[in-house]
């Protein structure tokens, strides 16, 4: 079994979870966003955690089951299920089963079922919708759990940084989240001296040198 690297900087993590998903893109180059079909199953819910990735068989929910047992607390698995949409990958038992081992959410490149549990169990999920239809849990299928995985055009390994809220994912690479950080801070700041100024009565047009 590969060896996990050490637990990510939960001062990092916190300090990334104040920042929107969207600062976050921007701040890293405009690189790391998830497909924009992957939201909140409710808008309040957010993300902000260590990724596990987990490659699932397309309609087999095996794998899942597999990382929520290896998973370490305040992890958020990152699901790829090659694109097959039309299953309900998780549920109301594994959502249980989460929360007891003190998981972080789910962000699912597929559909989840049993969404009024879902939403009022304060466990965060992000999917490309619901979906009725169950999942088979054939003991060889091919999948795996903390290799890097490919959702869009974005490669996830574990241990980035996931952020997720009602705009959408972000995921950014773990050697680069603290000057992703510095970089959010400044934008923060210089957005809000942009902000006072057409308080003030200035254009956009001005303000960005557009005209």
């Amino acid at each position: 079994m590969k060896v996990r690297e050490e637990q990510f900087d939960g001062s990092l993590v916190a300090e990334a979870a104040v920042f929107s998903s969207a600062t976050l893109h921007e701040a890293a180059g405009q690189t790391g966003a998830l497909p924009h079909v992957i939201k909140p199953l409710v808008d309040s819910m957010r993300v902000c955690g260590p990724a596990l990735t987990v490659q699932g068989a397309p309609g087999d929910n095996l794998w899942l089951h597999r990382a929520i047992a290896q998973a370490r607390s305040g992890e958020v698995l990152v699901v790829a299920v090659g694109g097959a949409h039309e299953f309900g990958y998780w549920g109301g038992i594994m959502t249980t089963a989460s929360l007891a081992r003190g998981l972080g959410g789910l962000v699912i490149e597929g559909c989840v079922r049993d969404s009024d549990e879902l939403a009022t169990s304060g466990f965060p999920v992000f999917s490309c919708g619901r979906a009725i239809r169950g999942t088979t849990k054939v003991v060889d299928a091919a999948g795996h759990v903390g290799q890097p995985i490919v959702i869009g055009d974005i490669t996830v390994a574990s241990g980035d940084l996931v952020v997720g809220d009602a705009d959408g994912v972000v995921v950014l690479a773990r050697d680069s989240v603290q000057e992703v950080l510095a970089a959010a801070r400044a934008r923060e700041k210089k957005e809000a001296s942009i902000a006072g100024a057409l308080r003030q009565g200035r254009t956009t047009l001005e303000v960005y040198g557009w005209e």
